[in-house]
């Protein structure tokens, strides 16, 4: 039973409307359909997977635990977790819509590989790579 791919992953916050268009409107997800699933949330598709979904703190804990569902447990940083990593085309488009945004990155060419790298922040402070091979 082999996997076959990444799904999503769930960002918690207080402030769903922001991360929502962090993710729209600095990365170019789009926001779809998402479940009715008894708390608030946004689900951002890169084509036809949702592989952001968005769920406020508070609501879906208490979902979550009135399921009997563990839930992550706040805490500073990302414990475990540094970064989530998207591949994309035309670094030099990205670089400039960035800072069009005002949004802060560092880049990070790896010549050898082809590569350049940009890492931004989203606003719950998750570490979001960006990886261009064009």
């Amino acid at each position: 039973m082999p996997l076959t791919k990444l799904e999503h992953y769930l960002v918690m916050t207080d402030d769903i409307e922001e991360t929502r268009d962090f993710y729209r409107d600095v990365l170019g997800l789009e926001v779809g359909f998402r479940a009715a699933l008894g708390f608030p949330g946004y689900w951002l598709y890169l084509g036809d997977t949702p592989v952001i979904h968005v769920a406020e703190w508070e609501t879906y804990t208490k979902h979550s635990e009135a399921l009997g569902i563990p839930v992550t447990k706040r805490s500073d940083g990302t414990g475990v977790f540094d970064h989530i990593a998207f591949n994309g085309q035309n670094a030099t488009q990205m670089i400039g819509h960035l800072q069009r945004l005002g949004v802060a990155f560092q880049r990070n060419d790896v010549p050898h590989a082809g590569l350049v790298q940009l890492f931004l922040f989203d606003p719950n402070g998750l570490k979001v790579e960006l990886n261009y091979r064009d």
